[in-house]
């Protein structure tokens, strides 16, 4: 497919987009104490719907920090306040279903349950249609269909952070009063024909999961827009991809694994990745491919240092380290990185925005991690904008890019958009070289990520897929792997790493 530029598009409708819009603005927004206070302005202003679909909600989890007096600031009551005062206003939450004690013990209270039951205009539903093992992972908001948001953000306990990511901070806690960990993420604001396409999939997305069909909103006039939400680019054009497993009478897409493969490859410089995950086999045999190349482009991957939980790190922490043992043997120009960022006291920041950077000229922002489940078994959508037009347009969109990737950088090594644009001015526009120079200054950083060596145990976890399969399988076909693997992790977690080292 070619833009008017006469350079080849990654966006290719039916295959790696499910659709393409426009957007007045887009922005976006990087970690939940921006994203929170600005989701509370947009949501003020609805006046007709208000659509939230995601993995997780929490009723208990602030908004904000800052009482102004006028509005609530916890999730749950913030919302009876909204439809109290628009009297026209309704609310469809749509969560994944965890369970009724899941549901109950993480996201909500059995008081607002209660409540948003019995009220007219509150409309509360679990996702529980996909495929056994699946799960619903988009995580989009659409207001009035005037303004939408679509990325890696849940609005849940252990979210909320600044993007200084403080060692301490008092406001970083749970609605319990538990501190929780430095935390980083990501998702974006759209606008205009963009956020009416992301109203269209949020009703589809309800349509599956509850069989209703809920009408698109009137476009009632005034501007959702919260005014100090400053847009990363205007008038560009947005296209929206997907991944959901065939499940009834759903079809299957896979948009989001056909445009990584597609923009991996189209990649000439650089390819920039943050991501929870590395475990993808698709998309690490789309980077060696690369690596193998005697002049491809520098790729940097931004992880955790650890997956959440003892079961995640042993399911993916094993692919990501079987994965980089593989990467390690054919990165012989060593073009490949993999950092987890720390904060000025070491303390490891997570890491679960879903962001890919290509040359400067493409950015992906969504839900999708990289390991195989969000390619084609868990439902997920991300958002993707390109440097692609005329020549003037396709620059000034490739300078917003690299504006992004400077920033994102400049968090994660504790300095400034300029510093880092300066430093890899001086380094020949290479982001490997900017960030070895910046991350050895004190203060927040990046450091190298070493994986343990895996385990037989863990290895066969890992290459089994068992508990992170691409695509919809019956289970039996992964049980006796899985009970063997998971047998000897429990060894291992009780004996020790070497009760099943090889």
């Amino acid at each position: 497919m070619q833009d008017l530029s006469g350079t080849t598009s990654t966006l290719d409708l039916g295959r790696t987009c499910w659709r393409i819009a426009r957007a007045d603005r887009f922005a976006l927004i990087v970690d939940a104490a921006n994203y929170f206070a600005t989701l509370r302005h947009a949501m003020i202003r609805a006046r007709e719907s208000i659509l939230l679909i995601g993995w997780d909600f929490d009723t208990r989890v602030a908004l904000t920090i800052d009482e102004d007096g006028e509005w609530p600031t916890t999730l749950g009551p913030f919302i009876d306040a909204l439809v109290d005062r628009r009297p026209g206003l309704d609310i469809h939450v749509l969560k994944w279903d965890l369970g009724i004690l899941g549901t109950l013990g993480r996201g909500t209270t059995p008081l607002f349950v209660l409540d948003w039951v019995t009220d007219e205009r509150i409309h509360l539903q679990l996702d529980r249609v996909h495929p056994v093992g699946a799960c619903h992972h988009q995580k989009i908001v659409v207001i009035d269909d005037a303004i939408a948001f679509c990325g890696g953000i849940d609005i849940t306990v252990g979210r909320w952070d600044t993007r200084q990511h403080l060692d301490e901070d008092a406001r970083r806690k749970s609605p319990w009063g538990f501190a929780q960990p430095p935390w980083h993420d990501a998702t974006t604001a759209v606008d205009g024909e963009a956020a009416r396409a992301l109203g269209d999939l949020a009703r589809l997305r309800w349509k599956q999961a509850t069989g209703e069909c809920l009408k698109s909103a009137s476009h009632q006039s005034g501007d959702r827009w919260p005014a100090d939400l400053i847009p990363t680019l205007t008038n560009v054009e947005v296209g929206i991809t997907r991944s959901q497993p065939v499940h009834g009478d759903e079809s299957e897409a896979r948009e989001i694994e056909a445009f990584l493969v597609a923009s991996i490859s189209m990649a000439q410089k650089s390819i920039y990745i943050e991501s929870q995950y590395f475990a993808s086999d698709i998309v690490s045999h789309a980077i060696m491919k690369r690596l193998r190349e005697p002049y491809g482009p520098e790729i940097v991957v931004i992880n955790p240092l650890t997956s959440e939980g003892w079961l995640e790190e042993q399911i993916m922490g094993s692919a990501r380290s079987l994965i980089l043992e593989q990467i390690a043997q054919v990165d012989h120009a060593d073009r490949f990185k993999i950092y987890y960022p720390v904060t000025a006291n070491e303390t490891p920041i997570y890491v679960h925005a879903k962001i890919l950077i290509i040359d400067d000229q493409i950015l992906k922002v969504g839900s999708s991690n990289l390991n195989n489940r969000s390619m084609g078994l868990d439902t997920e959508c991300d958002l993707v904008v390109e440097a692609a037009g005329d020549a003037a347009v396709a620059e000034m969109i490739e300078q917003s890019i690299r504006g992004v990737r400077h920033d994102l950088l400049a968090e994660h090594l504790g300095t400034t958009r300029a510093e880092v644009a300066a430093v890899e001015k001086r380094q020949a526009g290479s982001q490997l070289s900017t960030i070895e120079t910046l991350r050895l200054a004190p203060g927040r950083t990046l450091v190298p990520l070493t994986p343990e060596p895996i385990t037989a145990a863990e290895r066969a976890l890992a290459a089994h897929h068992a508990l992170d399969p691409a695509r919809p399988e019956p289970i039996s076909r992964h049980l006796g792997a899985l009970a063997s693997s998971a047998v000897d992790a429990v060894r291992v977690a009780v004996l020790g790493k070497d009760a099943s080292r090889t």
